[in-house]
Order: structure tokens, then C-alpha cells, then sequence
């Protein structure tokens, strides 16, 4: 599809890409563990099944010959469960048969050596919240509940009194829930940060097609007038020199608005003004899961300083919400005595040491414009980015008198 000059729909090319990465990002999120404790922050856990190596330490379950080896493979399954759990994803074929494994060892291991072997259903349970995948259903949740029924059961039919059966089913139960529930909450937590990712990045393209329609809207209907007078000029010269000579005056006039015009929406004068863009800071902060807080003293700022700081407004949201993981941010702006101060905090991470293209190309319109620009963690924490600017007529770079 075209537009009306015969070049290509920048938004079909920029949703058929915004497809292309949701897609891309939905593939696989169930399945996997980019977040959370990790491996190593499962492990020590395993020690609430040290009973069980006491059993066999002490020569209370026997014969050792068959206690030692099975509780051996026991521990070299569950470790291998959920390492590879986390690193190859949740529902891994591999994982799910050494988990397979795993819980037969363990029902072998309590049917046959008794009640001290019981804690070790706890251990598998574990497993299964690191390996079960969600994938649209509590998976994770009826896994964990059988095998905590099976195994308070089992425990009961074994000799155990009720209150031992009823502490095994309930030791499993939680240990499972606790695993599963973590790991949840970490998938819920990277997807978060993705849609914030996503966000930044269709506010950038959103921006890209608005300057696109500016740029379009500015020279479209200019250039096409100056082509027509330029031909009436061709045709003028050798009749009335005169009426050329007023037509090509015209066309510098013409070419002079639309080169002002332009500058002017390169430098960010012709947009949205500060008070649009701090709304539209507000529903993205907000649309982020950032809470804002605008603070504005005293008198409406003119025109083209307002526009300045619209831009600074718009770059300094967009990195708040790409790069702080903040959950707060201020956006205060201030009129003093022959400058306007505006400043974006936030309570994020302290933002990054190397300044991006962006910042570096709004410190160099800040500097065109006679201001100044400071950004870097902020004291209190957080990130902080300040834009001083005059009151007086911004001036605009290479312009042609």
C-alpha cells in the first residue's frame, strides 16, 4: 500500500513488525525461567530432606545395600530435575523423565524403608514446581496436589499415625506451592518488563510516523506550488519578464516559510506544546505500571520554550520507562527569573552510564537553544534529568536570512 505520493505506508511496515516481536516474545514464555532464584536458590532447600540421610547414616534403614543407593540416585535426580528445569524450560522433555524418575524413587524409598523416608516427597514437589509448566492451566497446582495426597496416603498406609500423614501431606503440599508460586510471580514480573519494553518501543514508532505525517503535511502542498510557479516562470521569461521575476519571488518566499517550517519541526517548536506532552507522559507512565506526579510553578511559558521542553518531556518518559524500572516518576517544571527549569525523577535504578542517541541529541538542541542539560543518578536514588533553558527567543540554528 501507498499513500498518495506513491511511497510506501511506513505504518503497514511498522505493524507488520509490532506482529512480528509480539509474536516472538509469546513464543515460549510459558515454558521459560529467565527470572527467578535460579537453580542455586533452590538447592539449599533440599536440606529439609536430610532425615532421610540420617536414616541411612545410622543404619535405620534397611538393608543399607538398597537404602544408600536408591537415596543416592534420589539426590542426583532431584538436582538434575530442576537444573535442567531452569535451564532448558519448564515442560523439557528431559526434566519431565528425570522428574517421572524422581517420584517413583521417592515412593519406592518410603513404601519399602518407612517413615523417615516421607520428607523427601516434599523434595519432589519442589521439582515439580521448578519443571511442571503452566501453559494455560494450574498444571503445576493439580501435579503438586496429587502427589501430596498420594503421598499423605501412602504415609498413612506405610504406619504412619494420622498426624504424621496429615504433616506429609501438607509439608508437600506447601513446599510445592511455594516453588510454583515464586516462579509464577518472576514470569509475571518479565513479562511486565517486556510490555514496558514493547511500549517504549511503539511510543518511538508512533513518534516516527507523526513527524513523517508533519514532514508530508509541511512540503507536500509547498513543493507541489513551487513546481507550478517554477513552470510559470519557464514560460513567463521570454513574454513578461516582469511577471517571472514577481513568480520567483513567490517561490522564495514559499521555500523560506516551508525551510522555517521545517526547522521548526525538527527542532521540536512545531508539536504538541509541553502541556500535550506532559499528558501524554501521564497515560504512558501510567500504561507502564509508573506512577506520575506533575508539579508546574508559575506563569504559562512561551511558545517555542514550552516546545523545547516538550521534546525533553517526551525523551526523558521514554527512557524512564525503557530503561529505570521505576515505580514513581516526578515531572516538575518551573519559571524563574529568565529561565524555565525542567526536571524527570524517578526512583529506578540510576539509569545507565552511557548517554543514548536521544539524550545526546536533545543535550545538543538544549545547547543550540542556550540551555544546559544535566543527567546522572539522582542523590536520593533513582535517575534524575534536568533542562534549564532561556526565556528569551530560542534561536534557531543555520538560519538563512
Amino acid at each position: 500500500m501507498t499513500d498518495s505520493d506513491g511511497a510506501p505506508d511506513a505504518r503497514e511496515d511498522d505493524a507488520a513488525c509490532g506482529d512480528e516481536r509480539t509474536a516472538h516474545r509469546g513464543a515460549g514464555v510459558a515454558g521459560r525461567i529467565d527470572d527467578g532464584p535460579g537453580p542455586f536458590g533452590i538447592y539449599p532447600w533440599l536440606l529439609i530432606g536430610i532425615g532421610a540421610v540420617s536414616e541411612v547414616v545410622h543404619g535405620r534403614a534397611r538393608p543399607v545395600w538398597a537404602s544408600a543407593p536408591l537415596l543416592g540416585l534420589f539426590v542426583v535426580l532431584v538436582l538434575a530435575a530442576i537444573w535442567f528445569g531452569f535451564r532448558r524450560g519448564q515442560g523439557d522433555r528431559l526434566a519431565m523423565g528425570l522428574l517421572a524418575a524422581l517420584t517413583v524413587d521417592a515412593f519406592v524409598l518410603s513404601g519399602w524403608f518407612g517413615h523417615g523416608m516421607h520428607m523427601l516427597f516434599a523434595l519432589v514437589a519442589m521439582a515439580c514446581g521448578v519443571v511442571v509448566p503452566w501453559a494455560g492451566r494450574p498444571w503445576p497446582v493439580i501435579a503438586v496436589g496429587t502427589l501430596s495426597v498420594t503421598a499423605g496416603v501412602a504415609a498413612w498406609l506405610r504406619g504412619a499415625s494420622p498426624g504424621d500423614a496429615f504433616t506429609v501431606w501438607y509439608s508437600t503440599l506447601i513446599s510445592g506451592f511455594i516453588v510454583s508460586i515464586i516462579l509464577l510471580l518472576f514470569g509475571a514480573i518479565r513479562e511486565l518488563r517486556e510490555t514496558r519494553e514493547e511500549l517504549a518501543r511503539t511510543a518511538v514508532s508512533e513518534e516516527r510516523l507523526r513527524f513523517a505525517r508533519d514532514l508530508h503535511d509541511l512540503l507536500g502542498h509547498t513543493l507541489s506550488v513551487m513546481v507550478i510557479k517554477a513552470q510559470a516562470v519557464r514560460k513567463l521569461i521570454p513574454r513578461d519578464p516582469g511577471l517571472a521575476a514577481d513568480q520567483a519571488a513567490d517561490i522564495e518566499t514559499i521555500g523560506r516559510d516551508a525551510l522555517r517550517q521545517v526547522r521548526l519541526a525538527v527542532s521540536g517548536y512545531r508539536g504538541r506544546g509541553l502541556a500535550a506532552e506532559i499528558d501524554g507522559a501521564r497515560t504512558a507512565l501510567r500504561d507502564a505500571g509508573i506512577e506520575p506526579t506533575v508539579r508546574q510553578e508559575g506563569t504559562p511559558l512561551p511558545e517555542e520554550t514550552g516546545s523545547l521542553l516538550g521534546w525533553a518531556v517526551r525523551e526523558g518518559v521514554t527512557n524512564v520507562i525503557r530503561h529505570s524500572g521505576a515505580a514513581t516518576c516526578e515531572i516538575s517544571v518551573r519559571r524563574g527569573a529568565g529561565t524555565a527549569v525542567l526536571s524527570i525523577r524517578d526512583d529506578g535504578r540510576g539509569g545507565s552510564a552511557v548517554p543514548g542517541n536521544g539524550l545526546r541529541g536533545l543535550t545538543e538542541r538544549v545547547g543550540g537553544a542556550g540551555g544546559r542539560l544535566h543527567a546522572g543518578p539522582d542523590e536520593l536514588g533513582g535517575y534524575v534529568l534536568t533542562v534549564t533553558v532561556p526565556l528569551n527567543t530560542l534561536p534557531v540554528k543555520g538560519d538563512i536570512s
